[in-house]
C-alpha cells in the first residue's frame, strides 16, 4: 500500500486488519494477509504500527523509482492499493511528480515484481465541474479536468491505463469523492469548526450538490475492485448512495454537534454571494498559471459548483453497497475527533 499513513491509507489499514463490520461479507479479515506500507522517510509512523503487528513497513518515495526496490521486494501475485496522491501542493510542478511520475514508478515496480493487480485511487476531478445542477457524472463523461489538480489526476489515469491496454499489469481505478470520516486531518476538523463558529462559507444559494465519500464506504469498494474479474482494466465512481446540497452538509454537522454532542454552535453561515467562487476561479487560475497554489482560494473557487456522481456502474459490477450515508458519517467522523483529541 502506498499512501498510508496518510488519511485513507490509515484507515484502509484498519479495515485490512480489522474488517468492515457494517458491510456483510467483509466483516471478518483475512488473518493470514500480510501488509506492508510504503512510508516517507522522516515521518512518524507510529498509528499504523500501533494498529497491528503484521504491519510491515518499507521506506521510500514514489517520486524516487530506485526507492521502492524494499516495498516491492517479494510481491509476486500481491495486490499493489495504490493511494499515495497529492491534493494542495506547495508548488503546482508537485501535483505531476506525485501523482503521475509517482503513479509511473509505482507501476513500473508493480510490473517488475510480478504484483497481480494494482487498485488506484483518483478523483472526481478529471471529470471537473457538473454542466448543470441536476446532472451526475457516470464513467462514460469525457474528461474536463478541473484545473491543475484535474489535470495532474487525468494523466495519472492515462498512465494506468496504458499499463492495462499493454497487457503490463490488472489494473482497477476508483474515484472518490470529498472525503470524510475517522482518521481525518485537521483541515477536515476544521471544517466543523467552522459550522459550530458559523463561518461554514455558504456560497449563493447553498444548493450546489456534491457527492461525498465517508471513508469506510471508499475502503469497501477497494476491497471490492481487489477481487473482482469484472473490474479488471475499468475504472468506477465510488461515493455515498446519492449527493448532498451544501446546506445539508452543514445542517447535518451543526445538528450533531448540539444534539448529540453538546457542543453549543452559533447558527450561523458565512454567505457569499455567487461572484465570490467566480473571482476565487479567476484569482486561481492566475496563481496557479504561475506556479503558485492557495487551498483557501481553490476551495472557495468549487463552493458555487456541483460535483455529483452516480455509483450505479460500481453497485452493478462490483457490488459496491454503501451502509454509511452522511449523517451516520459525520456522527461517526465528530465522534473520532472528539476520542482522538481534535478539537472542534
Amino acid at each position: 500500500m502506498t499512501g498510508a499513513p496518510g488519511w485513507l491509507g490509515t484507515r484502509l489499514v484498519r479495515v485490512l486488519t480489522g474488517g468492515l463490520p457494517d458491510v456483510p461479507g467483509l466483516g471478518t479479515p483475512d488473518p493470514e494477509r500480510r501488509i506492508r506500507c510504503l512510508v516517507m522517510p522522516g515521518i512518524p509512523t507510529r498509528v499504523l504500527t500501533d494498529i497491528s503487528p503484521r504491519v510491515e513497513l518499507a521506506e521510500g518515495d514514489v517520486c524516487n523509482a530506485a526507492s521502492l526496490r524494499d516495498f516491492f521486494r517479494d510481491a509476486e501475485a500481491a495486490t499493489v492499493f495504490h493511494l499515495c496522491g497529492i491534493i494542495h501542493p506547495r508548488r503546482i510542478p508537485d501535483l505531476y511528480a506525485i501523482n503521475v511520475e509517482g503513479t509511473r514508478n509505482v507501476l513500473a515496480g508493480a510490473v517488475a515484481a510480478g504484483a497481480r493487480r494494482v487498485v488506484a485511487i483518483s478523483s472526481n476531478s478529471p471529470a471537473g465541474c457538473n454542466p448543470s445542477p441536476d446532472h451526475v457524472f457516470d464513467e462514460s463523461a469525457p474528461y474536463h479536468p478541473y484545473m491543475h489538480y484535474g489535470r495532474s489526476k487525468k494523466q495519472m489515469e492515462d498512465v494506468i491505463n496504458e499499463a492495462s491496454a499493454a497487457g503490463r499489469v490488472e489494473t482497477v481505478t476508483l474515484r472518490p469523492c470529498w472525503f470524510y470520516g475517522p482518521d481525518q486531518p485537521p483541515r477536515q476538523t476544521r471544517f466543523f469548526t467552522m459550522s459550530k463558529e458559523g463561518k461554514a462559507p455558504i456560497v449563493g444559494g447553498g444548493e450546489s450538490r456534491r457527492s461525498m465519500s465517508y471513508v469506510d464506504n471508499t475502503c469497501q469498494a477497494l476491497l471490492l475492485a481487489e477481487k473482482s474479474a469484472a473490474a479488471r482494466g475499468q475504472t468506477y465512481w465510488v461515493a455515498d448512495r446519492r449527493p448532498y446540497t451544501m446546506n445539508e452538509i452543514v445542517d447535518t454537522v451543526e445538528r450533531l454537534l448540539e444534539r448529540e454532542f453538546d457542543v453549543p454552535v452559533a447558527h450561523k453561515r458565512m454567505r457569499l454571494p455567487g461572484i465570490a467562487s467566480e473571482v476565487a476561479l479567476v484569482v486561481d487560475m492566475l496563481m496557479q498559471g504561475v506556479g503558485l497554489y492557495r487551498q483557501e482560494i481553490h476551495v472557495l473557487s468549487e463552493m458555487n459548483k456541483t460535483i455529483a456522481c452516480s455509483i450505479e456502474r460500481a453497485v452493478r459490477e462490483l457490488g459496491y453497497d454503501p451502509k454509511i450515508d452522511l449523517e451516520e458519517g459525520m456522527r461517526r467522523s465528530i465522534r473520532w475527533c472528539l476520542e482522538n483529541g481534535q478539537t472542534i
